[in-house]
């Protein structure tokens, strides 16, 4: 489902590789920060080629709500207890840094993409503690942020924390500009790697220094990526005939509801869930009833979802991506805070590439701070073992007829289980419901009639084709279903 993003989207094409290639550094990944990750290479000189397994900026991407913020819920509360003052303050600088860049570049750029200085607020309606412990955080990182009961929210707050100097933009319009004279390939999905080569769907690639920045990395060792983080999806709403809030806002309490104004309209977010964790769907439903809340009158002309990866202690995995490998690198992990965590990736690995130390070890994937992350560890791995063995159980399951039209379900057929998908038509896709990644039993999300990964988050159409990596292939389509067999 496109995001209004996609509205007149002008980013150039590319072409598809047609041969096979040298390159000092490879970027894997045209989302953001593969984008602005050949951006910064290009300014310092460096060889280096990007591919993408579809169209630019056309991945998880397109669906953000484009915020670019040091304001990242209450991190810094959580940082300062896990990793202490000074990691803390890397992150809140890191982060810092990466809006005062965007600022520079589309400036020197002279770059038309609706970007805006703003306020960023944190806000409850419920209670001032969770907050107040963010204020005095946020402060000992060095960020200058207030907390006020003055907002611009069509509801009264109980406390909000407000944080100066943050922005927001369109992500597609600063692509489409940024982009026009970068070294890109199209159409070229990279396969598989090995050392310095890499193989895609269109011919090799060999490359000095490869950046992995393809959402979640489909290399499974060494690293173990898939049992550091798992992914979340998010709902957004675009309403009309609504007033302009004065910035962004981010509710901290259970809905977690996330508002900002673009032009003559507002986004409103929220209803998040574990990929793959979907299975009485309405998200769509309950963002409208929040809406006739907040904006009696107000029109929903839009709406669309988003994917993010989320790891155990809410600090994004940038840089070398295995102390094994020494010349691959990656950025993933971004917590749903992808503007502001993809140029920082940008910064740290083309310094990194260049010979220069990061300012920010906050982020090295190697860092080895357990303890905040076993919670999240734990989760993951029951999640897993119980996708696993799903997959393997023999228990009954819903028939073919007892499907209604325009749902989905798994049924067990000819001996298999099978997912099932049936259009308001009556025409019925059948496909297997083991993830072609590491095997886990996928479920169904009625919300978007795809069929996730609840354990790693690769998604497909009810059709099988990947949506979300880290799968690499389609589903299987199975037999075709007679109409006799329907009934059954």
């Amino acid at each position: 489902m496109d995001s209004i993003w996609t509205i007149n989207n002008n980013i150039k094409s590319f072409p598809t590789l047609d041969n096979s290639i040298k390159t000092d550094v490879l970027i894997i990944g045209g989302g953001m920060a593969g984008i602005l990750s050949a951006y910064m290479l290009k300014q310092k000189g460096i060889d280096y080629t990007l591919i993408d397994s579809g169209r630019i900026g056309s991945g998880v991407t397109k669906n953000t709500t484009a915020k670019i913020t040091s304001q990242h819920h209450l991190i810094y509360q959580k940082l300062l207890k896990s990793y202490g003052k000074e990691y803390t303050r890397q992150y809140a600088l890191a982060n810092e840094d990466a809006i005062k860049m965007y600022k520079t570049v589309i400036n020197e750029e002279k770059i038309q993409c609706h970007f805006e200085s703003i306020p960023a607020y944190l806000y409850s309606t419920i209670n001032d503690k969770s907050l107040n412990k963010e204020y005095n955080a946020a402060t000992q990182a060095g960020l200058k942020c207030s907390l006020t009961k003055q907002t611009t929210l069509p509801f009264p707050v109980k406390s909000a924390l407000r944080f100066d100097n943050q922005a927001q933009f369109n992500p597609l319009e600063f692509i489409a500009h940024i982009s026009k004279d970068l070294n890109i390939f199209e159409n070229t999905a990279a396969l598989a790697i090995d050392k310095h080569t890499v193989l895609t769907s269109r011919g090799t690639i060999q490359a000095d220094q490869i950046i992995l920045a393809a959402h979640f990395p489909f290399i499974n060792f060494p690293g173990y990526y898939f049992i550091r983080m798992h992914q979340e999806r998010s709902y957004v709403i675009a309403l009309e005939d609504v007033p302009r809030l004065d910035g962004a806002y981010l509710g901290v309490d259970s809905s977690r509801h996330s508002l900002r104004s673009y032009n003559n309209c507002i986004l409103l977010g929220g209803s998040p869930h574990r990929t793959g964790k979907n299975g009485q769907g309405k998200k769509y439903t309950s963002l409208t009833q929040a809406a006739r809340n907040f904006y009696p009158g107000s029109q929903n002309f839009w709406q669309w979802s988003a994917q993010d990866c989320m790891t155990h202690d809410s600090i994004p995995y940038i840089g070398r991506f295995s102390s094994k490998i020494d010349n691959l690198y990656t950025a993933t992990g971004f917590n749903k805070w992808g503007m502001s965590s993809s140029m920082a990736a940008a910064m740290i690995l083309s310094d990194e590439i260049s010979g220069k130390t990061s300012p920010y070890p906050v982020f090295s994937p190697s860092r080895n701070n357990l303890i905040p992350s076993l919670k999240g560890l734990a989760v993951d791995t029951a999640t897993s073992a119980s996708g696993l063995i799903k997959q393997k159980l023999k228990i009954p399951f819903k028939k073919l007829a007892g499907i209604p039209m325009g749902h989905g379900g798994i049924i067990r057929y000819k001996g298999r289980k099978s997912g099932i998908y049936k259009s308001p038509e009556g025409k019925v896709y059948m496909v297997s419901v083991k993830c072609p990644h590491l095997g886990c039993e996928l479920s169904w999300n009625p919300d978007e009639l795809s069929w996730d990964c609840p354990c790693h988050g690769s998604r497909f159409d009810y059709k099988g084709n990947k949506i979300n990596n880290p799968a690499q292939n389609n589903l299987p389509k199975l037999l075709r279903v007679t109409e006799s067999e329907k009934k059954l």
